[in-house]
């Protein structure tokens, strides 16, 4: 059970100048930024393996301006990339925090490049919704699983301490509000506690918490929870006994294409480059571009909850980028047939509704009518045999919502002081999305990972150095 316990003054086991609870994206970022300032750090993982939401993700992480854009000869800036930000979550965000972060992450990630030998590459090849231009960055798989393990070997080698099977329960606090350590549970049944200055919060959001879910998101109660089920809202439990303001709560990231029952997350790329989604009638019933987010809502309504993306082999092409597509293609999730009839009867579909909505989105794609969901489809290719579907559900990924920070990713109180030595980063802290799932534009949530990580990382460890 997690919670703060006031005392005057404590003795520890040992002392860490600073302490970062969380070896996500946003914890080994922010450990690799304080090592690198030259503080000790050590990094509280409660997984046997640092994990958590990272490595469920395809691993991209939005920004704009880097030199990968420059090789590919795309035209971005972070002010345009602010604007795609606040139009998405229509100006709820905090603006000054829209600018930090997208300002922030590019230098980022060319300094996870240039230092730790990351390897990413822009995509390309197509865009996901809402982004004004194409700033995707990934490591070659495309896939959360490499980006984690890529910084966790950076850490490692960086001298970073990284202690897993630890699960923190117990943070100490003095009268002013001044974190002084913190308690471990070691899978054991031992506890360990350990003295701090500085202390970064990077165990995500709440999605795992089914009470706090109930409170915040009532709607997604009973929904799939596509995230890490680490994610029980320690943070926030901690910060709001500390006195921490919070913000959008209620803000959270969904995704209307997760693979059932194979439970593997499938690329939006299906649906931006021409596939759509039906029900089980064989019929469209919502404008899928508007954003994986938002369209879990509209999957999670149908009946069961269940709807199919409807794509072909050129989409499938793109999709093959991805770990996560090649993967469901190995466990027989990803359907193909080389006419609309036998799709239809492998999909359990009726023939004739699907071959109906087929030649419906054709014709908007020739310019033919308008779509009654208002989705535009100018300018998109058609669908060619042979076609694919896959069958996904809706689920809840992570929380967008959290605790509230300045432009030094300091935890700050109602009043809008900071507490004495508390940082947020990543999914603790309150994101760039606002209140409601639209409000996610694609990558939101690395975004501020990464972008806050290293901030975090940077400011608690100078400050643990005074």
């Amino acid at each position: 059970m997690s919670k703060v316990v006031g005392v005057r003054e404590r003795s520890f086991d040992f002392h860490v100048p600073v302490i970062i609870i969380g070896a996500g994206a946003a914890g080994l970022v922010a450990a690799l930024a304080a090592r690198e300032v030259g503080a000790e750090v050590l990094v509280l993982e409660r997984d046997a393996l640092p994990r958590g939401s990272t490595a469920l993700s395809a691993g991209l992480v939005p920004a704009a301006g880097t030199r990968w854009q420059r090789a590919a000869k795309i035209e971005d800036d972070a002010g345009l990339f602010a604007a795609d930000i606040m139009k998405k979550a229509k100006d709820e965000p905090d603006p000054a925090l829209v600018a930090l972060v997208t300002s922030e992450v590019g230098d980022a990630l060319e300094w996870l490049g240039d230092r730790y030998g990351l390897p990413f590459s822009v995509i390309d090849d197509f865009s996901y919704p809402g982004h004004s231009a194409r700033r995707m960055h990934g490591l070659p798989s495309r896939s959360g699983e490499e980006l984690i393990d890529a910084l966790r070997q950076a850490a490692e080698a960086a001298g970073v301490d990284i202690l897993c099977e630890a699960q923190v329960t117990t943070l100490f606090a003095s009268s002013d509000r001044r974190v002084l350590g913190l308690a471990f549970n070691r899978p054991d049944g031992s506890q360990e506690e350990v003295g701090c200055d500085r202390l970064i919060l990077a165990c995500n959001g709440y999605g795992g918490n089914t009470d706090l879910v109930a409170r915040y998101l009532p709607s997604l109660a009973e929904a799939l929870y596509f995230g890490h089920p680490g994610n029980q809202g320690d943070a926030l439990i901690w910060g709001q006994a500390l006195g921490a303001a919070t913000r959008h709560l209620s803000g959270h990231q969904g995704h209307g294409s997760v693979a059932h029952p194979a439970s593997v997350l499938i690329t939006w790329a299906t649906i931006s480059e021409g596939g759509f989604q039906v029900d089980q009638e064989g019929k469209r019933f919502s404008d899928e571009s508007c954003g994986y987010s938002e369209q879990a809502t509209e999957v999670l309504r149908l009946p069961g909850g269940i709807a199919w993306t409807v794509f072909d082999e050129r989409i499938a092409g793109i999709a093959r980028q991805f770990e996560d597509f090649k993967r469901a293609e190995a466990l027989g999730a990803i359907i193909a047939a080389d006419d609309l009839a036998t799709l239809a009867q492998r999909m359990g579909v009726p023939v004739e509704a699907l071959k109906e909505t087929m030649a419906a989105v054709a014709g908007f794609k020739a310019g033919h009518g308008a779509d009654q969901f208002g989705r535009n489809f100018g300018g998109i290719q058609d669908l060619v045999a042979p076609y694919h579907a896959v069958r996904v559900t809706g689920a809840l990924f992570h929380t967008q919502g959290g605790l509230v920070i300045d432009d030094n990713a300091r935890v700050l109180d109602e009043a809008g002081t900071p507490l004495p030595n508390l940082y947020a980063a990543g999914g603790a802290a309150c994101g760039v999305s606002g209140g409601q799932a639209a409000g996610y534009l694609s990558g939101n949530g690395l975004l501020t990972a990464v972008a806050l990580g290293r901030l975090a990382g940077r400011r608690a460890a100078n400050m643990a150095e005074r």
